[in-house]
C-alpha cells in the first residue's frame, strides 16, 4: 500500500512539474511578444 500511495504521489508531483514548466514557458513566450510589440510601437 505505502508504495502504491508514494507512486502516485510522485506522478501528481511530476505533472504539476511540468504544468509549471508549461506556464513558465508560455509566460516568456507572452513577455518577448511584449516585447517585440513594444518595440514595433516606439519605433
Amino acid at each position: 500500500m505505502p508504495a502504491e500511495t508514494t507512486n502516485t504521489a510522485g506522478t501528481e508531483y511530476r505533472e504539476q512539474a511540468v504544468e509549471g514548466e508549461r506556464g513558465a514557458v508560455v509566460a516568456v513566450l507572452v513577455m518577448v511578444l511584449l516585447g517585440v510589440a513594444g518595440i514595433f510601437a516606439v519605433s
